[in-house]
């Protein structure tokens, strides 16, 4: 029970800060999604041919991956503000809240923005006539991809000294994996050996599923497994990260 609320607390400080500016983080969130549909659906997509429906239809589930990435993980970016910049962590790690419960409080926070960020991207798709079928297994999936990148953004505030190393994670990992991780195209496009590398990454296996579903198929339960693998993964590596800072 002293968990729970401890990472209620956590979570409940960020909570508080974003309801502050929420019409201001809606209206930020609107823009790339209505660049991406209008670029690529309208324009680029009225000359591809994916062979089943419109390319606006196979761009949507892309653009929720792309995006659930990359919210989860820049709402995670101010704690390493407030590591090395601000010293404002140094209260949590005086306090009695456990590590675990700091992590999951910060991780739950980033979902949320992430969640409500995707289902402005959905309201949006829709106008722009796409089709999808939406299914709760949909849901799972944006949570388990916004769980992984907050843990990496996590990890890398516990472990960057500068913000300047801070944005080169999105440069060198972040970046490429927005292009090549069949966000826009399929990853069969890509040659023998760079595709067994990408395949191999998070983003791939959730613009995967969030393809499959919305085409109405059922997610690929190996995709499914390596997402929760990776979530896992990330919660203790952010953890121990938390917990070294901490001396505990």
């Amino acid at each position: 029970m002293q968990m729970i609320d401890d990472i209620w607390t956590v979570f409940w400080r960020d909570w508080v800060v974003l309801k502050r500016r929420l019409a201001k983080f809606i209206l930020a969130r609107m823009v790339a999604p209505m660049l991406y549909l209008v670029a690529f659906g309208w324009g680029l997509g009225r000359s591809i041919n994916v062979g089943s429906g419109s390319y606006l239809d196979f761009l949507v589930p892309g653009i929720l991956a792309l995006n659930s990435m990359n919210i989860s993980f820049n709402s995670i970016t101010p704690v390493h503000a407030e590591r090395i910049y601000h010293k404002s962590l140094e209260e949590y790690i005086l306090s009695p809240i456990r590590p675990a419960s700091y992590v999951l409080g910060k991780v739950l926070a980033a979902v949320l923005r992430s969640l409500i960020s995707s289902a402005i991207i959905l309201l949006l798709a829709y106008g722009f006539g796409a089709k999808m079928v939406l299914s709760p297994l949909m849901l799972l999936v944006l949570i388990l991809n916004a769980v992984i990148f907050a843990e990496v953004g996590f990890f890398a505030a516990m472990k960057i000294s500068t913000y300047e190393e801070m944005s080169q994670v999105n440069t060198y990992i972040l970046l490429p994996m927005s292009f090549l991780c069949g966000t826009f195209f399929t990853t069969q496009a890509l040659p023998a050996a760079l595709r067994l590398v990408i395949e191999a990454l998070p983003l791939t296996h959730t613009s995967m599923l969030l393809r499959s579903m919305a085409g109405g198929d059922g997610g690929n339960g190996i995709s499914l497994l390596v997402l929760v693998l990776y979530a896992l993964l990330g919660f203790y590596l952010s953890r121990r990260a938390f917990a070294e800072l901490a001396g505990q």
